[in-house]
C-alpha cells in the first residue's frame, strides 16, 4: 500500500508572463522545477521544506503532515517501530531530495528553508510542535542545516517560494482562515488514518 505521502503531480496554472507557472502544492505533494515557476501552498500544522541548489538552478517544495499514531499514545509519535509519523515525514523529504538529485543537484550545495508547524488544531495542540521536532531531527541526522525558517506560532501561513532565486514570501493569515484550514487538516488526517488500515507501507515503488 502506498502512503498518502509525497506526490509530484502538483497542480499548475500557467501565468501570462514568459511561460512561467504558479504551482499549488497540496498536502502530500511536492514539486521540483528548474524554471521560473512559483510554488505556493497554505500551511497550518503542516510543514513545507523548500530546497534548492543554486549552482544546478533547480529547487522544489514539499508539503507534509505527520499522521497521528493511533496505536499507543502521543509519546510514540516519532517512533518508526510503532508509529507512522517518521516514515511519512521521511518519505516526503526523501522524495523531494531524490528528485533534486536526479536533476543534477548536490547535497552539499542544498539551501534549505522551513515553514509551517502552526498550532491551529485546538484539539491536537502538539501536532505542529511534533512536526517541527521531526524536521529538525531529520536535518540533524542527515547533516543538513536550514538557512532560514518560519515555524510555530498560532496562525496558518500562505507561502510562495521561488526556486530559481531562493526567495520566499510568507503571509500569516487571520483567525477566520485558521478555522477553515484546521478543518481541512482534520479531514486530511482522517483520510490518512483510513488509508493506513491496509497494513504495511511501501515507501518506494
Amino acid at each position: 500500500m502506498s502512503p498518502p505521502g509525497a506526490q509530484s503531480n502538483a497542480g499548475a496554472v500557467s501565468s501570462a508572463s514568459g511561460g512561467c507557472a504558479t504551482r499549488r502544492i497540496l498536502p502530500g505533494e511536492y514539486a521540483v522545477t528548474g524554471d521560473d515557476d512559483t510554488l505556493v501552498t497554505v500551511l497550518g500544522s503542516c510543514i513545507s521544506a523548500c530546497i534548492r541548489d543554486p549552482a544546478a538552478k533547480v529547487g522544489g517544495m514539499n508539503h507534509f503532515m505527520l499522521p497521528e499514531d493511533g496505536g499507543g499514545g502521543g509519546d510514540r509519535w516519532l517512533d518508526p517501530k510503532v508509529g507512522l509519523a517518521t516514515r511519512y515525514g521521511s518519505y516526503a523529504m526523501e522524495s523531494l531530495i531524490n528528485d533534486l538529485l536526479k536533476r543534477g543537484a548536490r547535497r552539499e550545495r542544498f539551501e534549505i528553508k522551513l515553514f509551517g508547524g502552526g498550532q491551529i488544531l485546538t484539539s491536537q495542540t502538539e501536532v505542529g510542535n511534533r512536526n517541527i521536532a521531526f524536521i529538525h531531527d531529520f536535518l540533524d541526522k542527515e547533516g543538513y542545516k536550514a538557512v532560514a525558517e518560519d515555524l510555530g506560532g498560532k496562525t496558518p501561513r500562505m507561502l510562495a517560494y521561488f526556486p530559481r532565486t531562493g526567495k520566499a514570501r510568507v503571509k500569516h493569515m487571520p483567525p477566520l482562515e485558521s478555522r477553515v484550514i484546521a478543518e481541512s487538516e482534520r479531514a486530511y488526517m482522517t483520510k490518512i488514518a483510513k488509508d493506513d488500515q491496509g497494513g504495511e507501507i511501501d515507501l518506494f515503488e
